[in-house]
């Protein structure tokens, strides 16, 4: 297989998906890389917004499982910013790795991030959960790369749409787990908060320090975080900086459960293990149920929820979980 190069951004990314993978329809590689052709600055919302749109059309252009797995592992082999797995049970695990730098956020750990998450929800043939963690034990990642944005202007910052790639992952349909070993600051927090579900280690920490740099949180924390704590709570860490620590967001709603630093990454496994033996469809169903809960009033949320609820029942597998609980044995998903 031809895709030996690192792939660095959208148009790196086509390339490596044009070449000579067995089993892709190049038909469909040509659209990618026409929308790479005309794809914006690394880091911007339309440059992984493009990444998304090479992607989604891919989902059936790997004809065989083995062609899709080559390419996942010419592009986990490619990253430079993060690590990528896939265990035997369908769970993934990337692993944003710069702790020299507390895995600070930069252009490049937004495009492996997204495109690995992307290429798990579409194209890899087991992947049924995707955790987010930090290497090392001290950070998650603890913001975004200052140094990265520190001389940038407002015609750059608003032209290129900046930090607002990272909104990508939220048409991620698979389950996302945030497995926060530190420091979860700014970025890092906005990322945990776009995640599914948080588990966090007695070590972690959650904040919203921008105010203390002149600037306001720019991927979601004035809005995740009102909707996660409240707007009291979230006013005083978004206008004052405040940390709180594991224990604190657990109470407050804004995390799932308290870890051992030691049992963080088992236990999100186990978690994460637990989902993937569900049928993956309703999974994404009921995902994207209580993700419209967020963000719509309740009674279009009721509207959208017992729409899906019916369609389940076009699922083999819903026929297959309700015959295996009446003959009281451990039902065999398909998912499909």
């Amino acid at each position: 297989m031809a895709a030996a190069a690192g792939f660095r951004g959208l148009q790196t990314l086509a390339v490596f998906l044009g070449r000579g993978i067995p089993g892709v329809s190049f038909s469909v590689v040509g659209q990618a890389l026409a929308g790479a052709a005309r794809a914006p600055t690394p880091g911007s919302a339309a440059a992984a917004g493009a990444a998304a749109a090479t992607l989604l059309p891919l989902r059936a252009a790997f004809t065989t499982s083995a062609a899709a797995d080559e390419s996942w592992q010419s592009m986990r082999q490619s990253f430079t910013s993060i690590r990528a797995e896939v265990d035997d049970a369908g769970v993934a695990v990337l692993t944003i790795d710069r702790p020299q730098a507390l895995n600070a956020l930069n252009a490049t750990v937004m495009q492996e991030v997204v495109s690995a998450c992307l290429f798990l929800d579409r194209n890899h043939p087991t992947a049924k959960v995707i955790i987010l963690t930090g290497a090392g034990d001290k950070a998650f990642a603890a913001g975004v790369d200052i140094k990265e944005m520190a001389a940038v202007g407002y015609a750059e910052a608003y032209t290129s749409s900046m930090l607002n790639g990272w909104e990508t992952l939220r048409s991620v349909r698979k389950p996302l787990i945030a497995a926060v070993n530190g420091y979860a600051l700014g970025g890092g927090c906005e990322l945990a908060m776009m995640c599914d579900i948080i588990l966090a280690s007695d070590k972690a920490q959650f904040g919203q320090p921008e105010i203390t740099l002149g600037v306001i949180p720019g991927m979601g924390g004035t809005q995740r975080l009102a909707r996660a704590v409240g707007k009291s709570r979230a006013m005083e860490m978004v206008l004052t900086g405040a940390r709180v620590n594991a224990t604190e967001a657990v109470r407050m709603g804004l995390a799932s459960r308290v870890l051992p630093a030691a049992e963080l990454l088992d236990e999100a496994r186990k978690l994460a293990g637990r989902i993937a033996e569900m049928s993956a469809p309703v999974v994404a169903k009921a995902k994207e149920c209580v993700l419209v809960a967020q963000e719509q009033g309740l009674n279009e949320g009721l509207r959208f929820e017992k729409r899906e609820f019916w369609s389940c029942f076009a699922l083999s597998d819903q026929k297959e979980g309700m015959s295996a609980f009446v003959q009281k044995r451990k039902p065999e998903f398909k998912h499909m």
